[in-house]
């Protein structure tokens, strides 16, 4: 089995927490997701589409 590393499947806290927001927010946004947690967290593009796609899996487990 190869060990993966570093940014393929590490997730940072913050990350986490914005996917929690991102999940439990209501949706009275007129920005995108990805810009929205950008600014919000100050992520990086692809953080922020990390924890967009984390957010998703938190909402179809809670259906």
């Amino acid at each position: 089995m190869t060990d993966l590393t570093p940014p393929e499947h590490e997730h940072s806290d913050i990350v986490d927490e914005a996917a929690r927001w991102y999940a439990t927010t209501p949706r009275d946004f007129n920005t995108p997701g990805v810009v929205l947690l950008r600014e919000r967290f100050g992520l990086t593009a692809l953080q922020a589409c990390e924890a967009l796609k984390m957010a998703n899996l938190i909402k179809a487990r809670s259906l």
